[in-house]
């Protein structure tokens, strides 16, 4: 292994481990002080500390490790070292952190409470997930469950998310605004997660219909360095024979795409749609496990 790869591998897990040091600050420091909760297990934890007194500390590790015996049993060695890496390191911390009273974040605004625990930690596991780790959980639930049942994991989430956070119901301090409040950091989890994963690197499909395409084609490619694809193309209205353009960009070039295009035709059509995954040269690498 060279010095190049172990530096790689020792910068993941510095990254791991200030995600995983912001998500567990997120919920000792803001969320659970103030009585919030959410989805995951993480937030099955945080309810179960609410209505028991069991501390977060204790449930989350032991929670973990049972899911994790079922995964290898049911995936077999499906799980690398670094999701055990994080998955130890965060129930250490949950442990830790609630020693230090001075890290303990108070408010009287409940929703601004929401929205910095969700921004932090989703900044915070998105980290670990750009890195190649996972703070195991429901995770593991969803591959167990979608390799028996054509149940995708993305409905895994939505379905267990759902009964998690309907279960503050059952705690008699809780009611129907916890309820509310839990959705919303799980939504402000949700965008701040896609945001860290994907960032600079959403993708758009433009597509151009034009008269100047030739001369817009050019531009794009020598001026701009975007790739240009000519689609063969027949205006029905008029019956002549033309061609439509198609670029894949990066969203943050949209914008200039979009004005030298004006800039050369100020009558092109121009067609804009999120580009779900893009893999290729200069862009994202297919990955194959």
């Amino acid at each position: 292994m060279n010095v190049n790869k172990i530096l790689s591998v020792l910068w993941d897990y510095v990254l791991m481990t200030v995600g995983s040091f912001m998500f567990c600050f997120a919920w000792t420091s803001f969320l659970i002080p103030n009585g919030l909760a959410s989805g995951g297990l993480t937030g099955l934890c945080t309810i179960i500390q609410y209505g028991t007194g069991i501390p977060i500390g204790w449930t989350y590790p032991i929670l973990n490790v049972l899911l994790l015996i079922l995964g290898f049993l049911s995936l077999g060695k499906g799980f690398g070292f670094k999701t055990i890496y994080v998955i130890g390191l965060t129930s250490v911390l949950f442990e830790i952190l609630p020693q230090f009273p001075n890290l303990v974040v108070l408010m009287d605004e409940k929703l601004l409470v929401c929205l910095v625990g969700a921004t932090l930690e989703s900044i915070g596991l998105g980290l670990v997930m750009l890195r190649g780790g996972s703070s195991g959980g429901t995770d593991i639930l969803a591959l167990m469950i979608n390799k028996y049942w054509p149940v995708s994991p993305g409905r895994v989430y939505l379905f267990t998310d759902i009964f998690i956070i309907a279960s503050l119901f059952l705690l008699p301090d809780k009611g129907l605004i916890d309820v509310v409040y839990a959705y919303v950091i799980m939504l402000g989890f949700s965008f701040g997660i896609d945001f860290v994963l994907l960032g600079n690197k959403s993708s758009v499909q433009i597509l151009v219909f034009s008269s100047k395409y030739k001369e817009i084609a050019d531009h794009i490619i020598h001026e701009v360095h975007r790739g240009v694809t000519a689609l063969q193309s027949v205006g029905w209205y008029s019956q002549k024979d033309s061609k439509v353009l198609l670029i894949v960009s990066r969203k943050l070039q949209m914008n200039e795409i979009v004005r030298e295009i004006k800039s050369i035709d100020p009558k092109a059509f121009i067609s804009v749609s999120t580009a779900m995954s893009v893999f290729g040269e200069g862009f994202e690498e297919v990955k194959t496990g």
